[in-house]
């Protein structure tokens, strides 16, 4: 199935690298006009820069989101730039340090937090203003396979992504009426730096076991998020709202 989104406008947060970059490409070779966000603002521009070497349309700076004030900089920099807001897919995502409860900080619950549940809630208040002056838009929030269910010694992340997910219900069901569809995908072990750093950091041999306990017996690659992203924001989903979808190879499935 073909997924156009031509005449239309995509803003990805966390788009430098990873699912957010797969996603942002995808958007472009799908026809829509992309706006790259990433707190690495080099990586994000040259991202968008080489979108644009190709004969797309698209722009890159940064954005912080667990800052107020820069993300509703992105939103207006993006409507200021290509005249609408479409879709957005809010990525952004930090991982946890590795703790028991008992031991974790309150600084690192603050610091994964900010990004992981209120950086998404900020993304979400400043694209749902224009979409509903708009009337029309889909937005995609990034959750986790953590989201859905708990994990020792990474209480702080899976906590955020629940959060993730109760968010994306409350907005699907405010906005349901009014044209604007809300979603979550859950990704399980997709192959991202993130996933790189875990292994520079000593978590090689969990994550060998959560490949063993995948039934397809392989990481996911960011080109099979952003395969699901596109539709949950296409027209092919347009009876979709308030929907957490797992993208994990069976992972959750038993």
């Amino acid at each position: 199935m073909k997924i156009s989104f031509e005449n239309q406008v995509a803003l990805v947060t966390g788009a430098a690298s990873g699912i957010g970059l797969a996603t942002a490409k995808a958007f472009a070779q799908a026809g829509a006009a992309v706006v790259l966000a990433d707190v690495n603002g080099d990586n994000a521009r040259a991202a968008a820069d080489e979108l644009v070497e190709a004969g797309y349309k698209a722009i890159g700076f940064r954005c912080n989101v667990a800052d107020l004030g820069e993300v509703e900089a992105m939103v207006n920099k993006t409507v200021s730039t290509f005249g609408r807001l479409d879709v957005a897919f809010n990525n952004a995502g930090v991982q946890n340090v590795l703790a028991e409860t008992a031991d974790t900080t309150p600084e690192d619950f603050d610091r994964v937090n900010a990004v992981n549940l209120r950086g998404v809630w900020a993304c979400m208040k400043y694209e749902l203003q224009h979409m509903r002056q708009q009337g029309s838009g889909a937005i995609v929030n990034c959750s986790s396979i953590g989201g859905l269910v708990g994990g020792a010694e990474r209480g702080i992340y899976h906590a955020a992504k629940h959060g993730v997910l109760g968010l994306t219900k409350s907005a699907a069901l405010e906005y349901a009426a009014r044209n604007i569809r809300v979603n979550a995908v859950c990704p399980g072990l997709i192959w991202t730096p993130m996933v790189e750093q875990m292994v520079a950091t000593g978590q090689k041999e969990a994550l060998d076991a959560m490949v063993k306990g995948t039934p397809m017996r392989r990481h996911g690659r960011p080109e099979e998020i952003a395969d699901a992203v596109l539709w949950l924001c296409s027209s092919a989903a347009s009876y979709v709202t308030g929907q957490s979808i797992s993208v994990d190879g069976g992972l959750l499935m038993r």
